[in-house]
């Protein structure tokens, strides 16, 4: 089956196809100016996050979150970018990129910015927020030397009720090495004197501990809230673990580890190693090393040489170190009025307002459904109700990324035990939850489903549920189709969009991409949906290329696209082509976006938003104008290589009239965001809106908005109305 797959694979890269018609080959590389480097735009994108924390309109915590969300992005940046940009080095990989940078320019550019960001997020902290908090809020981090008596009181018994038995010295000498560190953990570096032999020198760790909580409250001192941190408690009572020595200094530092992935996908058991994987992972080769200004010298050449580091992968902070733990501060209880008013999604979706059996609801027309403003629990009833109802014969269903305690898969384990057919595809190779994704795995093979890894050679990252339901005409299939993961979790903080449909030609199209994930299927020409690797650049490519040539002859024309990253040098060259054949372009991108909008001559036509605020932007929505006749789409793809090449991604067409109508809606009111939305300019810098004769806009609170009042009218509807069906299914 391997082989077969990787044949499938180089073949369906060569297939040449309807759309492939009118390919050309392009190389972008070749006109200078026109291409931002993927990191250096990654960089761009967490910039903006920043920003965020430094907003005068975000409230105080939220800034915190911020600054957690900022640092935490960082840390997976240095774990795969930085680190492979560092292997591309160590291996004399000296091609220049599409931006024409060679790796070692790429990384001193990046070691430069990296530098400066970091003094900025410190600068913001200790400037901006901290201060703020003290005065307006009377909430104050405070360090064992400003600890009231009665504060004192409370870390001392702390630390030798819950932290003493915990904690664990590792000297390192000649016998006893430096330790194996876990990957991001904090750890405190402490250099000592021994009391018996004068002068002797000697270096030991001591690891803060990850299982408790990285702050602690303090009680008040009279009006004011206090906290402390974990790693100043410890620092406080370091002698009691270390009574035969002397404490010279005591550092805390952080490494933080290459972790990208190598896996040999064609090995006989995948799931095994992917766990080697993850084991070594852990072990990977340091590529960040944070320290404390004013670090202790001797303690500092320690560090570097135990780490085998040199100075360019050392940054030096103001502290605290790791602010990753603000996100939970954040949430502290009697700070609700220093956060954000919450988005609570309304309950049931305005589309399926007076319906209690789902299936009905879908038979009845297609029903669109925007996250987190509105529930994300219908998706999950789907998938609960199918797995209950008799008439229901099969599931099948991809799974990314899910919650730690997903209900989806428990609804997916009690359809197998009820004698369903169930199949389900795990990828175990989504970064970062591989080991997530192997538990659930093992939980579903148990029960019975029956459970795909995924394909050699590529990430199935599509976002689909087909549940087969048997009824009185025959059998009918049933669809969820998104454009982002089936995790309750993260569907609260991330935008995205679902399509429930029984269309029958959609449904056709959805058992095939199910054969061909499953089984020695040939890819077919599917009616409807869009598939990469096989099918989708061609199609992208032709809708451009066909909006290009509709501007030249004097027809209606446009394109308006909201993605999370647009990288791919054959799509932006396309672009370029359209905006100079005078198409309107209009990119909504969150991230990294390495096109350049506003060149005179290139991109004149193109305009490029991003948009950052309370919510996470994730949902991908393509619109092509054709000629008069709006086509619009959605999905899970990106306009990257990865995406377009070497993944299973799923983009399909919005055909209902009135969702189309929505979907138009959605973009346009995206494009009118004057709140969260930055545009980017000729220079690659990104801009707030100009609020000069405009009105303040958040489309994020637009749509929240919209929802609350929709479901408001259909309930005031309902009370007045005798004649507005409620559906359920014992009818």
């Amino acid at each position: 089956m391997v082989n077969w797959l990787i044949r499938l694979i180089r073949k369906i890269k060569n297939r040449k196809g309807e759309y492939e018609e009118m390919a050309q080959d392009t190389n972008i590389s070749t006109i200078k100016g026109v291409y931002v480097n993927r990191e250096i735009s990654w960089l761009k994108f967490n910039e903006r996050v920043l920003e965020e924390a430094q907003n005068e309109n975000s409230p105080l915590c939220e800034k915190l979150s911020f600054l957690a969300i900022y640092q935490s992005n960082l840390d997976e940046f240095f774990m795969v970018r930085v680190a492979g940009v560092k292997s591309q080095i160590a291996s004399n990989y000296t091609k220049p990129d599409d931006s024409g940078m060679t790796p070692k320019e790429l990384l001193s550019a990046l070691d430069k910015k990296t530098h400066a960001f970091m003094e900025k997020q410190y600068s913001c902290l200790y400037r901006s927020i901290l201060p703020v908090l003290k005065k307006q809020a009377e909430i104050e981090f405070r360090t064992p030397e400003k600890l009231t008596h009665e504060q004192r009181a409370f870390t001392d018994e702390y630390f030798h009720r819950v932290l003493f038995p915990v904690l664990t010295p590792l000297a390192v000498d000649s016998s006893r090495p430096f330790p194996m560190l876990a990957n991001k953990s904090l750890n405190l570096a402490v250099r000592l004197s021994s009391k018996e032999n004068k002068g002797e020198k000697c270096f030991a760790v001591v690891q803060v501990p990850s299982i408790l909580p990285r702050f602690t409250e303090l009680p008040a001192d009279g009006d004011t809230r206090c906290f402390i941190l974990l790693e100043d408690i410890i620092t406080d009572y370091l002698e009691e673990l270390f009574e035969l020595h002397e404490i010279k200094a005591v550092c805390p530092f952080r490494i933080t580890r290459n972790s990208d992935l190598t896996i040999d996908e064609e090995a006989d058991d995948f799931m095994y190693e992917i766990e080697k994987s993850i084991k070594r992972r852990k072990r990977g080769r340091p590529v960040r090393l944070e320290l404390l200004q004013h670090t202790d010298e001797d303690t500092r050449k320690f560090l570097i040489k135990a780490l085998n580091i040199n100075e360019n992968s050392i940054y030096e902070v103001q502290g605290p170190i790791d602010l990753t733990f603000f996100s939970k501060f954040a949430n502290i209880p009697g700070c609700e009025k220093l956060c954000f008013a919450p988005i609570r999604p309304t309950t049931p979706p305005g589309d399926f307002f007076g319906y209690t059996d789902i299936f009905r609801a879908i038979r009845e027309g297609d029903r669109l459904v925007h996250h987190p403003y509105e529930t994300f629990d219908c998706v999950v009833q789907f998938i609960a109700q199918a797995a209950e109802d008799e008439n229901v014969l099969a599931i099948k269903q991809t799974l990314y990324r899910v919650s730690g305690n997903s209900p989806i898969i428990a609804s997916l384990i009690k359809a197998a035990e009820n004698g369903k057919q169930v199949t389900v595809l795990v990828e175990l190779k989504a970064r970062f939850d591989e080991e997530n994704n192997i538990n659930w795995a093992k939980k579903l093979e148990k029960a019975g489903c029956h459970v795909i890894y995924g394909l050699t050679g590529l990430k199935t990252h599509c976002k689909i549920a087909l549940v087969v339901r048997r009824e009185e005409d025959g059998i009918r299939r049933y669809l969820h189709l998104g454009t982002g993961n089936y995790n309750d979790s993260t569907a609260k903080i991330y935008t995205d969009l679902g399509l429930f449909t029984c269309n029958e030609q959609f449904g056709a199209d959805a058992s095939s991409l199910f054969n061909v994930i499953t089984g020695y299927s040939r890819p077919p020409e599917y009616k409807h949906f869009i598939v990469a690797p096989h099918g989708m650049r061609s199609f992208f490519e032709y809708m451009i290329r066909q909006e290009t040539e509709n501007a030249k002859k004097g027809l209606p024309s446009g394109i308006t696209v909201k993605v999370n990253s647009l990288v791919d040098p054959k799509i932006i060259e396309l672009l370029y082509e359209a905006s100079k054949a005078g198409v309107r372009v209009q990119l909504i991108v969150r991230g990294i976006c390495c096109l350049i909008p506003g060149i005179e001559g290139v991109s004149e036509n193109i305009t490029v938003m991003s948009i950052v605020g309370q919510l996470l932007e994730h949902s991908r929505i393509f619109r092509f104008e054709n000629a008069g006749n709006p086509r619009i789409y959605m999905g899970s793809a990106d306009w990257m290589p990865r995406n377009l090449d070497r993944r299973v991604e799923l983009v399909f067409p919005i055909e209902d009239e009135t969702q189309k109508a929505r979907a138009f809606g959605i973009l346009d009111t995206m494009l009118s965001d004057t709140t969260n939305a930055r545009f980017m300019q000729s220079d690659t810098s990104y801009e707030h809106v100009d609020l000069r004769g405009k009105k303040k806009i958040s489309s994020q609170l637009t749509f929240y908005h919209e929802a609350q009042a929709r479901l408001k009218e259909l309930q005031s509807i309902e009370k007045d109305s005798v004649l507005i069906p409620i559906h359920s299914a014992e009818e």
